[in-house]
């Protein structure tokens, strides 16, 4: 299932995508996700297992 499948799949905007294989302790996508949560947006992450990535999303209509 590709990024595009997804978003689609979950109903879901991708805003952001990162690697799984961040240095021990880092969480990239958390930390990008609460910034935006932060700002208001409704960010969640989630594993893309097939890419091996984890995809910081939001609700479709969620511009």
């Amino acid at each position: 299932m590709s990024q595009v499948e997804v978003a689609a799949a979950m109903g879901a905007k991708v805003l952001e995508r990162f690697p799984a294989g961040a240095p021990r302790g880092s969480w990239p996508a958390e930390e990008y996700a609460a910034r935006c949560r932060a700002e208001g947006r409704p960010a969640t992450v989630i594993m893309d297992l097939k890419s091996d990535a984890f995809l910081v999303v939001v609700p479709a209509d969620d511009d």
